[in-house]
């Protein structure tokens, strides 16, 4: 099964659409025009039926096959939001909203589904029934647990759920994927450090948080050199440190650090909280200085199941080519909530080449390569077709 020829001659409508989406990226849950656009579309497409409201402003829509003697259900995940970002990509179809931007593909993810969703509707050459999810809020705001939440594979009996993100870096059109983790946990910790302020000329009578925190942040470090097995992978940035002094000369009362945590299994994530919690506070008591520790667990793993990610790298060799499919990628450390529509189903999430070069994903360049369009809705809609042929 290699790229559909439909797709092709679908590519410059599919291509429209994800630049319209381009040219009106809106943010997190908040999506009117994007989801009234994708709205209008599956209603022409003529979808079975359509689910709005979902998550505020996602949708699911249903699809039928020419038959269902199977019962089955395939689920198909894209998601919608865009990121607070400036563009300065040099694209004829900027984005008309200042301080948004699709710098993530999302445009391009919810254009390659509508693609299928078109063709599935024109063929049903599937034996069975394919829910598709068009979902809000990806970049931090948990809309693919909200979905999962509000009871969407139960309501529309999902037996397996897959998803695609494109890739810069990787050769055009080509798939990248592994089995197990594939993405990381996203944790953020917040750390409130409180000594005595006081006169930089006499610190002697103050207690300085400064040197506190300074200790606590190269202690920290320790956690992923030394406490974390070698062979396992985790990543723990302090990305901001600020305090309350407003002179040069002041020492401060409280000092604040935050930043992230990355891994890939239960057991490091745990341990890493814990040994967080444990220097912190320790060293925190061996200067005199109290402190807060605020840890927020994010999205979890996005773990792909073994049987269901075979089957993903199978219908990815038909349309690529058995040297364009890496089945062993090096797995991630930025996060995905589609880990939560994998948590609640079996299936797999894949990673589509957007080429080598270019801007990577959360960059104001970043260009969304609209030549792997076909590609991509040739893997979602051999997802329908595979896992539930045709009688």
């Amino acid at each position: 099964m290699p790229i559909h020829n439909r797709f092709a001659d679908l590519h410059p409508e599919i291509t429209e659409w994800r630049r319209h989406l381009h040219t009106i990226p809106e943010l997190g849950f908040a999506l009117p025009q994007t989801a009234a656009f994708v709205e209008e579309r599956l209603r022409d497409i003529g979808v079975d039926s359509l689910e709005t409201g979902v998550a505020q402003t996602g949708m699911v829509a249903v699809i039928k096959g020419k038959t269902d003697t199977s019962g089955r259900v395939i689920g198909l995940r894209a998601d919608m939001d865009a990121l607070p970002i400036h563009e300065i990509a040099d694209v004829e179809y900027t984005s008309t909203h200042d301080g948004k931007m699709h710098a993530c593909g999302h445009d391009g993810h919810t254009a390659m589904l509508l693609g299928a969703a078109k063709y599935l509707v024109e063929t049903r050459n599937f034996d069975g029934t394919a829910v598709l999810f068009f979902q809000p809020a990806e970049e931090g705001g948990g809309g693919g647990k909200v979905m999962v939440d509000e009871g969407v594979m139960d309501r529309y009996n999902v037996d397996e759920v897959y998803g695609l993100h494109n890739m810069p870096g990787c050769a055009e059109g080509g798939f990248a994927i592994r089995k197990g983790g594939l993405m990381a946990a996203t944790d953020l910790v917040e750390i409130k450090i409180t000594g005595k302020g006081g006169h930089g000329a006499i610190p002697h009578q103050a207690i300085d948080p400064n040197i506190t925190a300074a200790h606590i942040l190269l202690a920290l470090q320790s956690i992923t050199s030394r406490n974390v097995d070698p062979l396992e992978n985790a990543v723990l940035s302090i990305c901001m440190m600020s305090n309350d002094s407003s002179a040069f000369n002041v020492i401060p009362q409280t000092v604040n650090l935050c930043g992230t945590v990355r891994t890939l299994s239960p057991e490091v994530r745990d341990l890493v909280e814990q040994r967080i919690k444990k220097i912190t506070s320790s060293t925190a008591d061996a200067f005199d200085c109290s402190v807060e520790i605020v840890y927020e667990r994010g999205y979890p793993v996005t773990v792909n199941h073994d049987v269901e990610t075979d089957h993903a790298i199978a219908v990815a060799k038909s349309i690529a080519g058995e040297g364009a499919v890496d089945p062993n990628t090096p797995p991630m450390m930025a996060g995905e909530d589609f880990s939560y529509m994998l948590e609640a189903r079996p299936g797999a999430y894949i990673f589509l080449g957007n080429g080598e070069g270019g801007a990577m994903v959360h960059h104001p360049e970043y260009v969304f390569n609209d030549d792997i369009i076909p590609a991509g809705c040739s893997w979602l809609a051999g997802m329908i077709e595979t896992r539930m042929p045709a009688a």
